[in-house]
């Protein structure tokens, strides 16, 4: 069952360990939007580039991504103050080499699946079966002998497959090598983030997302670049990159360098619970956007399963009494603002009702009859 360690190795598996900062400044409630616009807009950004602008390209994209992340980390190192943290990790080339490089390599894999699937799948399964995220990520530090096996926390869990497994069925544009590709994408995460923990559990490796992103981007860079040359760049040409726009791919890779900035903001602004509920809430959010931005069908069967698969997620996550919790300080402010601004609640409940009738009607029948572009080679 999910406590408050597993939160604690949670932020620890995604390289962040600074403690919640005081209530300075802007409102947390900021920080946690600005990670999710940034997140959703990765992703969408994403799938419009790889399918709908049709640029059939995900391994270059990714290798793209990667440089320019690394450049702008080098600029970043040289010229301001902000990676300075990177000079309390004691790395060297030999430490580089056995650590970071294969940390680089399952995030380049994990990258490169994770682009290609947009090329089969849509969006709002894509979300639905990242879901299992937490699953294979905890059958992974089992298997390396990170953490001992427990069956408690695997019937737990087992929620969340049996979730993904009927939000899978219901699956109208199902395409078995997308799924293969995602769920490989799924497995490389999972075994970059045990080699993360491995890593971080040191005391001398203490690295913030931004720091780790400065090491880990030139192996990834790399490593995309050699996958990169068999595969996309013999099949590309300068116009396909003109074609697509000079700005469009500069802005599709700052909106990803950006989401990386964010991670560590958030990190300092909040804590791991929310972090949590933060990323459900990215999903869902993401789900209904690909629905009305890309009209991808949702069937009633994928919300059921999927609904399971979130209700489980939230319960391995936050364990009961902190959902208990949870819910009990949600109801109170929401009772609240209520009896503080009767009006502008009244104003948002309608909005909601709309906005979930809006969904339901994209979700019909005129766009379960669209298709996903497919990769050509």
């Amino acid at each position: 069952m999910a406590n408050g360690r597993s939160s604690q190795d949670e932020r620890k598996l995604e390289g962040g360990n600074a403690a919640p900062a005081p209530n300075q400044g802007l409102h947390p409630a900021f920080y946690i939007a600005l990670w999710i616009a940034l997140s959703s807009s990765v992703i969408l950004f994403n799938k419009w580039v790889l399918d709908r602008a049709h640029f059939h390209f995900p391994l270059f994209l990714t290798t793209w991504h990667m440089v320019f992340a690394t450049a702008m980390t080098q600029g970043l190192a040289r010229f301001t103050t902000i990676l300075d943290s990177r000079h309390k990790v004691p790395m060297n080339p030999s430490t580089y080499a056995r650590a970071i490089v294969p940390i680089g390599i399952m995030f380049s894999l994990s990258l490169i699946c994770g682009n290609l699937a947009y090329m089969y799948l849509s969006v709002s399964f894509i979300q639905m079966l990242k879901a299992t995220n937490a699953v294979v990520t905890l059958i992974a530090t089992w298997a390396f002998g990170i953490a001992p096996t427990n069956f408690k926390t695997l019937g737990n869990v087992t929620i969340i497959v049996i979730g993904v497994i009927i939000a899978s069925f219901g699956e109208i544009q199902f395409d078995m090598l997308g799924f293969l590709i995602q769920v490989g994408g799924i497995i490389f995460e999972a075994l970059r983030l045990v080699m993360v923990q491995r890593l971080l559990s040191s005391a001398e490796f203490k690295m913030d997302p931004l720091v780790s992103l400065y090491y880990y981007a030139p192996a990834c860079a790399v490593t995309n670049g050699v996958v990169t040359l068999f595969t996309d760049i013999p099949r590309m040409g300068m116009a396909d990159i003109y074609g697509l726009g000079l700005g469009t791919l500069v802005a599709n890779a700052l909106v990803a360098f950006l989401l990386n900035a964010s991670v560590v903001l958030l990190i300092g602004k909040t804590s791991a619970v929310v972090l949590t509920m933060a990323g459900i809430l990215k999903d869902i959010l993401l789900v209904c956007a690909s629905m009305m931005l890309f009209h991808d069908p949702v069937t009633p069967l994928q919300f059921f399963g999927y609904s399971i698969a979130l209700a489980g997620l939230c319960y391995y996550k936050l364990g009961a009494e902190k959902m208990q919790s949870l819910t009990t300080d949600v109801r109170l402010q929401v009772g609240e603002y209520r009896r503080a601004n009767p009006g502008k609640a009244k104003v948002i409940a309608a909005g909601a009702v709309v906005s979930v009738i809006l969904i339901v009607l994209y979700s019909g029948a005129p766009a379960a009859q669209a298709t996903p572009a497919k990769l050509t080679t």
